[in-house]
C-alpha cells in the first residue's frame, strides 16, 4: 500500500477560537481566528517531539471580524489579510502600521503569484520582435490578485516597487483564486468557473463536461430516513474551489466529481476523479490532491470481510494521485491512534495547508484544524493543529514502484529537483523503461517503443517482450518482463499501465456501491431503483479500468498484449529496429567496421549476457565499445529479419540483398521452410557464405529438366565472386562445364569482378583446351589484352591444336586452327616472334605460310618472299605481300618489288618451276613501281624486247626533269622580284609647307597624308577616298 503520509501529530492544542485561516511562512506559523485575532506561532517541522513544533510567540487583534485568508508577499515582507470582505498589507514583523487597499472593497478572495521575468529597462517583456541590443534585466514580479463583488483587481510589485493597479468587470463573483502561471488564473464563481488572462484582462467560462447533477438534493432526499454519522456532510454544501495542478492544468470539483481542465479551457485528456461524497476541502500538494470526505462514505479496509461492506464512521483524509486519480491513502480520526476509529470521535476537519514547496530537498508537509463535532467535547477540548509531514521521496518513489504505479513515480520525480533526488536522472531513465514496459502490456506498443528509443534500451531486451518466433532465444515469459527491466518481480500491472490498486485499501467505492450497500440494500428496495438513477447515471458508470479487480486487470493485459495482437506490435517493433539500423551502422564505421569484418557471431553469446549487460541501457550508441556495436547490430538486424518473414515477406529479397548484420543460423531454417531460396541464396551471398549458397543452388537444379534454368544461378552468381574467392569458383564450376561447356564459359566473361587471367587460362586449358583458346580470343579481342606471355600461349595452342587435327586427318578442324593461327600472326604484335619462329618446324610445309609471316614480322623480307616464291609458289600472295609493303620514296620499301623481281629471275635455291613467267607478268603489273634500268639489268638476255613492250613504252613517257636546271630558274626569278621590289621601295615624295593637296585645294601643313600610287600625287589623309575615286574615273 503507498502511504505518502506520515501518522499525523498535534502540534498545537486546546484552542477555543475557531481558525478559519492557516499560513506557514519560513518559521513562524500564522493562524486567523473567527474573531479577528491573529495567532503567531514559532514553527520548527524538523523537531521529533510535536510539543516543541509549534510555540505561541504573539497574539494580535487585527480586525474586528473573521480573518479569511491570509497569504505573504515576501518582495514587500508584508502580511496579506483578507478580513471584513477587504484586503489589507500588515508589514512584518510589526504587523503595523496596516495599509488598507482601497480597490480592494468586497473582496471575497485572493491569490498571490511571484516570479522571476526578464523584462527590458522599460518594463515591456522580452519578445521575439525585440532588438537584439536590448538587454533584458532578471526582476522579481509579485501579483496579488483580488476577486471582489463582479471585479477582480490586480495589484504588482517590480522588485519591491508598486506598479499601476488594474481592474477587470466579471460576469459574477470570484470565490476561489488561484494562479496557473505568471499571466493565466483561474476563478471559482459560485457555482461556474473561468479563465481570466492577464495580459488582455479577459475572461473566458469554462464549460466542463456533464457530471452529476444533483447530488445533493437528490441523495439527502434519498437517506431522509437515515439517521446518525452515515449522513453526516451529505447535505453540506461545499465551498467553491479550484485547484492547480501545474502549469497547464487545473482541477475543478463539481460536487463529487473533479474535471481537469487545461489553461485553454478544454477538458484534459487526463482521467476525471470521483468521490464517493462531494470534498468538504481540498488541497494540491504535487502530485497528490488531498481532499477531506464526510464520514460513512469511505470504505473501511479494516472491516472482516465476512461482515460486509462497512464504512469509516469519521471523516477521512483521502490522498489521491493527480497523474492517475488513484487514491493511495486513507488518514481517518482519530489521527494519533491505530484504535480503529469511532463516531464519537468525530471531528470536522478543515483549512487543509501545505508547508513547504514540493522540489526542495526536504519533503513537503501538510497542516488541518480539527474541531471535535460534538459541541461539549469541542467547548472541553477545543480545535487542534495537525500536522502531515511526507515521507522521504526515495521512500515513496520506492513504494510506488513496488506497486507498478509508474506513472505516479514518474508525475513525483519531475517535480523533484536534484538536491533533494541526487540519482533523479538514473530513478527517471528505469521507472520510464518499467512504465514502458507495463504500456507494451497494455498494448500502447508505440508509446512504449517511443520509451525504448528515448532511453536508448538494449535492443535484446526490447526483442525478449515478443514470442519467440520473433525473438528466438531471447524470449522471456510476460512473468518476467518487469524483473528483465530493472523492476520488482511480483508487480501485477493493470490497464493504466500501473499495478492495479489492493482491493482492500486502494479500489474506491462508487456511490451506487456505497448506497446500496447501506441497510442491507432497502433502499433499492424500498425506492425501486438504483444508484445509477440516483445519481443521475454518471457516477455510477466509472471507467472499468480503473475500478476493475485484478483479475479482470490482468484479463484486459492478455487481451490487449503484444501476443494476442501480434502484427500491430511487429509493426511497431519493425520501427523501433529500423530506427536503430542507420545509427548503429554509423557508429561501426566510425570505427571502420562492416558486416564483412571478423567478428564474433551472436551464437556465441549467451543469453544471460545479451540480456545482461553487456550493452549497457541508458548509453548512446557512440559510447559503446565495438564489440558491444557488433552485438547490437547483429540483435537489431536478426530481429529485423525475423519480423520481415512474419510480417512483410515480401521485403525479404531486398532486405538480403542488401549488406547486413543477420545472424544466419537464426534465420536459415525458417527461409527454407518458407521456400524462399532465392532470399536465402542471396542472404548467403551477403555473409559470405558462398559455399553454402552454390550448394544450396546445386540442390535447386536438381528439379529443373531446363539446362538453362538448371545452370543459369549457378553460373550468375558465380559471376559475382571476385578473386579472393578464386578457388571455389574454379570447383564450384567444374559439374557446370560437364554439363554445359558453352554456358559455364560465361562464368569468365563477367564484366562484374575481373578474375586473375593466367589463372583462369590454367584452370580453362585443365578442362579444355579449345576453352583456354577461346578464353585468350576472348581476352585479346573484347578485352584488349596485350600480355606478350597470354599471345605467346595462345600461338602455342594454336600450334598444339593445328598439329593434333593434323595428327588425327581432321581436315575440318585443321584448317580452322590453321586458320586462326595465320589470322592472329599476322594481325597482333604482341608476342615473341623468336621464340614462335623457333618453335615452328622449319621443314613442314604445312607452317611455311606461317613462317613467311614471322619473318615479315621480323623484318626478313627477303626470306618471306622466298617462302611465298620457293616453297608455297604462291606467286599472288607474294605480290600481295609486295603490295602491302611498298611505300614510295622510302628505303627499302620502294624497292620491295624489284626485291620480289630478283627472286624470280636470280633464285638461290634450285627450284623446278620456270619464274620467268612470274617476272614478266609482275614487271607487265607493276612496271611503274620498278626502277627501269635495274629491272633491264636483271632480265634474262634471252628475253624480247616484245615481252616487255608495255614496260619499255611506259619507261620511255615519263618525263626527266634536270633538278639542276629548275633550281637555276627558280633562282633568276627570285632575283628578278627582289630587283623590282627595291626599285618601288626606293620612291619618295617631297612635301613643303607650300605644296597644295590636288582634292581639296589647301595646304598640307604638318597633319597626316597620304601617297597615291603610282604617280605619288600626296593628298589630306581625310581626302584620300574622295581623290583615289577621281584618279579611277580619270584612267577609265
Amino acid at each position: 500500500m503507498v502511504s505518502p503520509f506520515q501518522q499525523g501529530r498535534a502540534i498545537v492544542t486546546g484552542v477555543k477560537e475557531r481558525f478559519e485561516s492557516l499560513l506557514v511562512q519560513g518559521d513562524r506559523l500564522y493562524a486567523g481566528s473567527s474573531t479577528g485575532n491573529l495567532h503567531i506561532y514559532s514553527w520548527d517541522e524538523s523537531s521529533e517531539d510535536p510539543h516543541d513544533a509549534a510555540h505561541p510567540i504573539d497574539k494580535k487583534a487585527l480586525t474586528r471580524r473573521s480573518i479569511d485568508q491570509l497569504g505573504v508577499i515576501r518582495d514587500i515582507n508584508s502580511l496579506v489579510v483578507l478580513s471584513e470582505a477587504s484586503v489589507t498589507l500588515f508589514p512584518l514583523p510589526m504587523l503595523s502600521p496596516p495599509t488598507q487597499l482601497p480597490k480592494s472593497k468586497t473582496a471575497f478572495s485572493f491569490a498571490i503569484h511571484s516570479s522571476i521575468q526578464r523584462l527590458l529597462p522599460e518594463g515591456s517583456e522580452q519578445r521575439a520582435s525585440t532588438s537584439p541590443n536590448a538587454q533584458p534585466i532578471p526582476t522579481l514580479v509579485t501579483q496579488l490578485l483580488v476577486g471582489c463583488r463582479r471585479k477582480v483587481v490586480l495589484y504588482s510589485w517590480r522588485d519591491g516597487e508598486p506598479q499601476e493597479t488594474k481592474e477587470c468587470p466579471l460576469p459574477h463573483s470570484a470565490r476561489a483564486i488561484t494562479f496557473i502561471d505568471k499571466d493565466t488564473v483561474a476563478f471559482a464563481y459560485e457555482t461556474e468557473y473561468a479563465i481570466f488572462n492577464i495580459p488582455s484582462m479577459s475572461v473566458t467560462d469554462i464549460a466542463p463536461p456533464t457530471t452529476i447533477s444533483n447530488i445533493t438534493t437528490t441523495a439527502g432526499g434519498a437517506l431522509t430516513g437515515l439517521t446518525g454519522y452515515m449522513t453526516l456532510g451529505l447535505g453540506a454544501k461545499p465551498k467553491p474551489t479550484v485547484l492547480t495542478l501545474g502549469e497547464q492544468e487545473i482541477l475543478i470539483p463539481r460536487e463529487a466529481e473533479g474535471c481537469v481542465v487545461g489553461k485553454d479551457g478544454r477538458p484534459s485528456e487526463k482521467s476525471s476523479m470521483t468521490w464517493p461524497a462531494p470534498p468538504e476541502e481540498l488541497q494540491f500538494l504535487k502530485p497528490y490532491v488531498i481532499s477531506v470526505l464526510p464520514a460513512g462514505t469511505v470504505p473501511d479496509p479494516r472491516a472482516p470481510a465476512a461482515a460486509g461492506q462497512s464504512f469509516i464512521p469519521t471523516t477521512v483524509i483521502q490522498v489521491r494521485s493527480s497523474v492517475s486519480a488513484q487514491p493511495w491513502q486513507n488518514i481517518s480520526l482519530p489521527f494519533d491512534s491505530s484504535s480503529p476509529p469511532v463516531a464519537t470521535s468525530n471531528a470536522q476537519i478543515r483549512l487543509l495547508t501545505s508547508s513547504a514547496s514540493a522540489s526542495t530537498a526536504k519533503s513537503p508537509s501538510m497542516l488541518l484544524v480539527s474541531t471535535p463535532v460534538d459541541r461539549t467535547t469541542a467547548n472541553t477540548e477545543g480545535s487542534t493543529i495537525w500536522h502531515f509531514s511526507m515521507r522521504p521521496w526515495a521512500e515513496q518513489i520506492d513504494d510506488l514502484v513496488r506497486t507498478g504505479c509508474y506513472a505516479d513515480a514518474l508525475a513525483l520525480l519531475e517535480v523533484l529537483e536534484t538536491t533533494a533526488m541526487p540519482d533523479k536522472e538514473q530513478r527517471v531513465a528505469k521507472i520510464r523503461a518499467l512504465n514502458a514496459v507495463a504500456q507494451f502490456q497494455n498494448g500502447e506498443f508505440d508509446s512504449a517503443i517511443d520509451t525504448f528509443l528515448e532511453l536508448d534500451i538494449n535492443p535484446a531486451k526490447v526483442v525478449a517482450l515478443y514470442p519467440e518466433n520473433i525473438s528466438g532465444r531471447l524470449a522471456v515469459p510476460q512473468a518476467g518482463w518487469i524483473g528483465l527491466f530493472g523492476g520488482p518481480v511480483d508487480v501485477q500491472v493493470g490497464s493504466k499501465g500501473n499495478a492495479t490498486p489492493d482491493v482492500e485499501h486502494h479500489t474506491e467505492l462508487a456511490p451506487a456501491d456505497l448506497l446500496a450497500s447501506i441497510s442491507s440494500g432497502s433502499i433499492r428496495k424500498k425506492f425501486g431503483f438504483g444508484i445509477g438513477a440516483l445519481m443521475g447515471g454518471t457516477m455510477s458508470r466509472e471507467k472499468d479500468d480503473d475500478s476493475a479487480s485484478i483479475r479482470s486487470a490482468n484479463s484486459r493485459v492478455a487481451k490487449h498484449g503484444p501476443h494476442h495482437d501480434l502484427h500491430r506490435s511487429v509493426d511497431v517493433l519493425i520501427r523501433y529496429l529500423s530506427d536503430r539500423r542507420p545509427k548503429v551502422v554509423a557508429a561501426l564505421k566510425a570505427h571502420n567496421i562492416v558486416p564483412s569484418t571478423p567478428h564474433e557471431p551472436l551464437s556465441s553469446v549467451s543469453v544471460e549476457s545479451l540480456l545482461g549487460d553487456i550493452i549497457p541501457s541508458h548509453v548512446p550508441l557512440t559510447a559503446l565499445t565495438p564489440t558491444q556495436l557488433t552485438i547490437f547490430a547483429q540483435i537489431v538486424y536478426t530481429s529485423l529479419f525475423k519480423c520481415y518473414i512474419f510480417d512483410k515477406p515480401g521485403m525479404l529479397g531486398s532486405w538480403c540483398r542488401i549488406e547486413n548484420w543477420c545472424e544466419v543460423g537464426d534465420v536459415e531454417q525458417e527461409l527454407r521452410g518458407l521456400k524462399k531460396f532465392n532470399e536465402l541464396k542471396d542472404l548467403y551471398h551477403g555473409k559470405g557464405m558462398h559455399e553454402q549458397a552454390l550448394a544450396l543452388l546445386k540442390e535447386q537444379s536438381e528439379s529443373e529438366t531446363d539446362t538453362e534454368m538448371k545452370l543459369l544461378p549457378s553460373i550468375l552468381y558465380l559471376q559475382k565472386l571476385g578473386p579472393e574467392h578464386l578457388s571455389r569458383v574454379f570447383e564450384s564450376s567444374r559439374w557446370l562445364f560437364d554439363v554445359d561447356k558453352d554456358m559455364a564459359f560465361d562464368i569468365f566473361t563477367s564484366e562484374d569482378v575481373e578474375l586473375p587471367r593466367h589463372s583462369v587460362a590454367d584452370f580453362l586449358e585443365d578442362i579444355s583446351p579449345e576453352l583456354c583458346v577461346r578464353y585468350l580470343e576472348f581476352l585479346i579481342e573484347e578485352r584488349g589484352e596485350i600480355d606478350v606471355d597470354m599471345h605467346d600461349r595462345l600461338v602455342d595452342l594454336y600450334l598444339d591444336l593445328t598439329e593434333e587435327a593434323k595428327h588425327h586427318n581432321n581436315e575440318e578442324e585443321f584448317k580452322t586452327w590453321h586458320d586462326k593461327l595465320l589470322h592472329f600472326l599476322e594481325h597482333t604484335d604482341y608476342y615473341h616472334v623468336d621464340g614462335i619462329n623457333g618453335r615452328i618446324y622449319r621443314e613442314d610445309p604445312d607452317l611455311f605460310e606461317a613462317r613467311a609471316i614471322l619473318h615479315a614480322k621480323m623484318g626478313e623480307h627477303d626470306q618471306a618472299l622466298e617462302l611465298y616464291v620457293y616453297k608455297l609458289a604462291d606467286y599472288l600472295k607474294a605480290e600481295e605481300y609486295c603490295k602491302h609493303l611498298y611505300a614510295p620514296q622510302t628505303e627499302p620499301n620502294s624497292q620491295i618489288f624489284l626485291t620480289l623481281l630478283r627472286i624470280y629471275l636470280q633464285p638461290r635455291m634450285q627450284t623446278a618451276q620456270n619464274l620467268l613467267q612470274p617476272a614478266l607478268e609482275l614487271i607487265s603489273r607493276h612496271g611503274r613501281r620498278l626502277d627501269s634500268v635495274k629491272t633491264l639489268e636483271l632480265l634474262p638476255p634471252l628475253v624480247a624486247a616484245s615481252d616487255i613492250r608495255p614496260f619499255l613504252v611506259e619507261a620511255l613517257r615519263t618525263p626527266v626533269f634536270d633538278s639542276h636546271v629548275i633550281k637555276e630558274i627558280t633562282k633568276a626569278r627570285k632575283d628578278q622580284i627582289a630587283r623590282k621590289l627595291m626599285h618601288l621601295e626606293s620612291r619618295r615624295v617631297m612635301v613643303t609647307t607650300d605644296r597644295i593637296c590636288p582634292n581639296c585645294h589647301k595646304r598640307l601643313g604638318g597633319g597626316v597624308i597620304a601617297v597615291h600610287f603610282p604617280r605619288g600625287e600626296v593628298t589630306h589623309y581625310q581626302c584620300r577616298d574622295p581623290f583615289s575615286k577621281k584618279l579611277k574615273e580619270m584612267r577609265h
